[in-house]
Formats: structure tokens, sequence, C-alpha cells
């Protein structure tokens, strides 16, 4: 019992060359010893977990190498302060105090102070002058966790080294030595579970292990006893839930949802993971990006094969709908029901995707056969001088010719000016573009025209909407050609039509264009009148009012 040592300890690096994800750092150091180029000042900065003192204290041991007898333990070389519990100014000056005293054995006396970040401020400025200015003798290796904490003037006396997340492939890797090392038979699966809840470090995937390998039978680690040791939300729910999503089979996922709910496991971890195991989808479809995937062989596998049955436009979806679940899961009263509605909708999803495909815009279909191109093109034709043709746009050609130019999908429909000339060209023209189109009659026209006037009357604009409650219209060909007394109606008209088509498109119907013919012969002649006038033609109606000016001596003003 007294002579077990945790593997943490154990298997403590002792040089560079064994410290594991911190190459880029550990080079850089080999080479400053190597040329002598010693920098007096270090800050080794990074996550917990991740070889900052280990680091620290190979170093304090490598630059005195060649200087002290063989089998030296520098122990009166190196000095380690625990800065979380040595946080005082007068723990500094005992420090300044020890730093006059030069090495005994060797050349330099190596400082450590770990947790750096936890010194007050009175204790920094105490520091700062025997940082800036030490004895020969003395390199001071700072490490922290928390880099923002430390004061710019200490930063910038010291060379940073900035340490990473160990990555889980090198986690893996490390583990699967001591499990050899240890005579531990262990599952790739499990050692990637381990690795992944260690979440980059490796002190914290070292006691996992330890902790598995006494949890495991006969000193095996199997990922099921990872699974039910660490309360880790299997695989297998994930994969079945997202077969749930592509088949549409609700029941099933709130059934598996409820399983998961029975096993203990936290509604908001649950959408987590499953946000994560999407995202671990879409890097799998792509050759590029599958390095992203940290996953055993085995279950990469099964995440290549998922994806093939899964379109980005899914995932990303899927991943919005989760990520706003997550984001309200904190706020809801029933958080059972606020997560079984995601997943409601995420069920419903490949269906709404497969709908809006098989409704795809007819606009655009017609667009790419052209068959706006040769219905409506631009002709010749001299002006009508006794019907005036403004046009749902209201734009001319270069010769003064009226013509429509309408935007459909980009693509600018040319029509003549004249009704009658509309209507010829639409007579003329049999096209078959193949598509399954629903044809707008009159009937509907007025239906639809009805109640978008309204909605115009809701909006507080009851004159326009007159002119589409009983509209005086002509149906041609998804052609609605209106007859309007005004050219000011027409470009009021020309402005809603963009909203008009809306609405037909959501009744089903396609609406090509939407034409106003301005009919001079109905259009009256006005003329301004002077009050005498004005009274003088009513007074001809209604011969009372003349009586009644006369015989109160009136006056018209």
């Amino acid at each position: 019992m007294g002579s077990y040592v945790v593997s943490a300890r154990k298997y403590r690096p002792e040089t560079f060359d064994t410290v594991v994800g911190q190459q880029h750092i550990t080079e850089t150091l080999i080479n400053e010893i190597t040329n002598d180029r010693l920098a007096q000042a270090f800050l080794f900065c990074g996550p917990r977990g991740v070889g900052k003192t280990t680091c620290a204290r190979i170093l304090a041991k490598e630059i005195n190498k060649g200087t002290v007898p063989e089998g030296y333990d520098f122990s009166f070389n190196i000095f380690e302060l625990d800065a979380a519990s040595h946080n005082s100014v007068d723990d500094i000056r005992a420090l300044n105090e020890q730093v006059r005293i030069p090495p005994q054995t060797g050349v330099y006396k190596v400082y450590i102070i770990d947790e750096v970040h936890m010194l007050s401020q009175q204790a920094f400025n105490a520091f700062l002058k025997t940082l800036e200015e030490p004895p020969k003798y003395a390199i001071f290796i700072l490490a922290t966790t928390e880099k923002h904490k430390i004061l710019p003037t200490i930063l910038s006396r010291c060379q940073v080294f900035n340490f990473d997340r160990i990555q889980i492939p090198e986690i893996v890797s490390h583990l699967q030595g001591i499990a050899k090392d240890e005579h531990i038979e262990a599952e790739e699966d499990a050692l990637h579970l381990i690795a992944q809840k260690a979440d980059g470090a490796m002190r914290d995937a070292l006691s996992i292990f330890d902790q598995m390998a006494s949890f495991g039978k006969d000193g095996k680690i199997t990922y099921a006893d990872v699974i039910e040791n660490l309360n880790i939300l299997d695989y297998d729910y994930y994969f079945k839930m997202v077969d749930g999503f592509l088949e549409g089979d609700i029941s099933s996922v709130l059934v598996n949802y409820d399983e998961i709910q029975r096993n203990g496991f936290d509604g908001q971890l649950f959408i987590n993971g499953l946000a994560n195991h999407f995202r671990d989808l879409l890097v799998a479809q792509n050759a590029n990006s599958q390095q992203l995937l940290e996953k055993s062989k085995e279950i990469a596998g099964r995440y290549h094969k998922q994806a093939l049955a899964v379109t980005p436009s899914f995932i990303i979806n899927a991943i919005n709908i989760l990520g706003e679940t997550d984001m309200n899961y904190k706020t809801s009263r029933n958080t059972r029901l606020h997560v079984e509605l995601c997943l409601i909708k995420l069920a419903s999803l490949q269906h709404a995707i497969d709908v809006t495909k098989k409704k795809k815009p007819r606009l655009e279909a017609l667009v790419n056969t052209g068959f706006y191109e040769h219905l409506f093109a631009k002709t010749d034709t001299p002006q009508d001088k006794t019907d005036e043709s403004v046009t749902a746009s209201g734009r001319k050609s270069e010769d003064d010719e009226p013509v429509a130019s309408v935007k459909i999908g980009g693509l600018r429909a040319v029509m003549q000016k004249s009704r009658e000339k509309v209507v010829e060209k639409i007579e003329e023209k049999d096209v078959d573009t193949g598509l399954p189109l629903s044809d707008i009659t009159l009937e509907s026209s007025k239906d639809i025209l009805k109640e978008y006037a309204q909605k115009l009357i809701l909006d507080k604009r009851a004159s326009l909407a007159s002119f589409f409650a009983d509209p005086l219209i002509e149906v041609l060909q998804n052609n609605i050609l209106f007859t309007v007394g005004s050219k000011m109606v027409a470009e009021e008209i020309k402005e809603e039509s963009r909203k008009v088509k809306a609405l037909f498109a959501e009744k089903g119907y396609l609406l090509d264009n939407l034409t106003c013919t301005v009919n001079a012969v109905e259009v009256n002649e006005y003329k301004l009148f002077t009050p005498k006038q004005q009274f003088d033609d009513m007074a001809k109606e209604f011969p009372l009012l003349a009586d009644f000016e006369s015989r109160f001596n009136l006056e018209i003003e």
C-alpha cells in the first residue's frame, strides 16, 4: 500500500524528449541551452496539467548539467515557491534576500514561482527590481494558468512560452505506452474517452486512467466501464438520434431521450453532446477536415458512414436549432419539454428540407427555360396616341416607347406599352415549359386582390385598397392587366407589385407580370373652379340655394 505511486508522479517526464505535446517549447529551450543564450526570466503559461512545472524543473536541471558531480540532486540549486500560499510582500522580500547568495555548486540558481498570478500588487512591485536586474547566476521561471492577470511590467521582463492543450491522439498514445508498462489491457475506444474527458490535460488523463484501472475487472479498461464509471453518454445514443431525425420518427426520438433521462444525464449536457456529434458529422464529410475527427478508428468509421446519409444543410440547420435550445435552456421552466420540442423540430427538419426542394420556386425554373425572353420581346410599334399605357415599372425605352421593365429572378422582361400589343404578344405564344404550373383564374385573382386590399386597410391605406378591392382586371396566362384611370394610380399599384406577387405565391399561384393600362377615354378633364363658379354649378341642380342667397343677401367667399 505504501509503495504505490500514482501515474501522474511515476511517469512525470525527466527530460525534454519525454515531454508530451509541447515540442515547440522543448526544442526552443534545448537550443537556448546548447547555444548558451539563456534568458534570465521565463514565463510558462497555459492550462492545467500540460507540463509547465515539469518543464521548469527539467530546465533547471539541464542548465546545471556538466557543472555538478554525476548524481547530484540539485536541491541546493532549485528553489520552488508556491505563490498561491506565499503571495505577500514579505515572502518576496525573503526571496530577494535569498537571491543575493551565489550557488555553492554548479553555475546557476533557479527560482520557480508557481501560480505567479496569485501574488499581491505589493509583492509584484517588490519583485520588479530583482527581476529586471538579477545576478548572473540567478534564473527565474514563473508559471501561471492566468496570463492576463500578470502585470505588463512583469511580462516585458520575461520570455513568454505558451503551452498548448495536449491533443487527444497524443494523450491516447501516451496512455497506451503506460498501459503496456503496467501490463494493463486497455481498449482504444476507452482511452479515447479518457483523453476527451481530460480536456487536454495530461495530469487529468493519468488520474482518470488510474481510476479506471482500479475499477476494471482483471486489470482491464473497457469502453463500457469508462462510460459507466465516468457517467459519459454513449455514442450509440447520438447515432440512434440522428437516424431517427433522418427518418422523421418522432416517437423513437422521444423514447430514446426518455431513456437518457432515466439514466440520469442532464438535458443540457445531452444537447451539447448532440451538437458536437453534428459537428463531427460535418467534418467527416470532407477529406480535408477529416483530421479534425479525433476518434478511434471504429468510431470514426461509424461517423463516416452516417455522414454519407446526411446533407450539410441538414447539419447546419440542426446545429442552429441546438444552439438556440442550449441558449434558452436555463430560462425554461420545463427543461424536459424544452429539449423534447427541440428534438421534434429536428425530427421534422428533413421533411421540411424535402418539401422545400420539391417546391423549388417555379419562377427560377421559368427563367432558366428562357420563357420570358422570347414571350415579351421589344418591338418598334409606335406609341398609341389615344391610350397611354403605364407599366408596373413606369419606365420608357430610349425611343420614348413605354415598356414594362419588371425584374424576375434577375431577368428584365421587356413588354410593349400598349395593352393591345401585350395581349397580342401573349396570345401569339403558346410555350410549353414542361413545368407543373397552377394557372391564375379571374376569380382567384379577384379573391387574392381583395385579401390584399384588406391588408392595405389594416395598414391604414384605405385609398389605395379601393383599387384592389374591386379591380377592373383581365387575366391572360398568369398575367394580370389592370385598367386604371390615371397614371398616378398606376404608379401606386406598381409600388405594390412585389408584395402582390408574394401573396399570389403564398396561395400557390405564380404571377408573372402585373401591368397597368391607363384608359384615356375614361379619364375626366379637370379644371379649377372659383368659389362663385362652384356655387352656380350647385345652384343649377338645387334652385333653393339661389333663393337662399338672394333672400339673405349672402356673398360667396
